[in-house]
């Protein structure tokens, strides 16, 4: 389950809290299985260097990310728990390829494939909190 999220008011600020800013659901439409291998390891036949893969539920999930991974079961009944920032998806070579070395990251996961309307939504908040403070966490169920 994608969920995008902002530290608010940045991380020197002491008031400074995680807090989810829209389930992905909304924007991304199917379950594209080679891109969740290209970028969080699942089902990952088609050999991709994952971006970010078995990371587990980050330290410091807001009180609602928590809620809402309990919900689903928590550890036991999900797999695939992960995040991942835009500063690291900025910074992502998006040529790479599997180990077919014919499907890039770029066609299975890129801003031409129903993950851009995600990027642009996370790239968005990166203007607004900075890349480092906006994150997806997600889990498989």
């Amino acid at each position: 389950m994608p969920t995008g999220g902002s530290g608010l008011w940045g991380p020197d600020d002491e008031d400074s809290v995680w807090e989810a800013a829209i389930d992905l659901f909304l924007l991304n439409r199917g379950n594209a299985y080679d891109a969740l291998a290209c970028l969080f390891g699942v089902r990952n036949s088609f050999g991709f260097r994952p971006l970010a893969e078995g990371r587990g539920l980050v330290d410091n999930a807001s009180d609602g990310l928590r809620g809402e991974f309990a919900a689903y079961g928590g550890p036991h009944d999900v797999h695939g728990t992960t995040w991942l920032t835009w500063a690291e998806l900025d910074t992502t070579d998006w040529q790479e390829t599997g180990a077919s070395g014919t499907r890039s990251r770029a066609s299975t996961a890129g801003t031409d494939t129903d993950w851009g309307r995600v990027w642009s939504a996370v790239r968005i908040l990166s203007e607004v909190h900075e890349a480092e403070n906006v994150r997806l966490v997600v889990w498989f169920h």
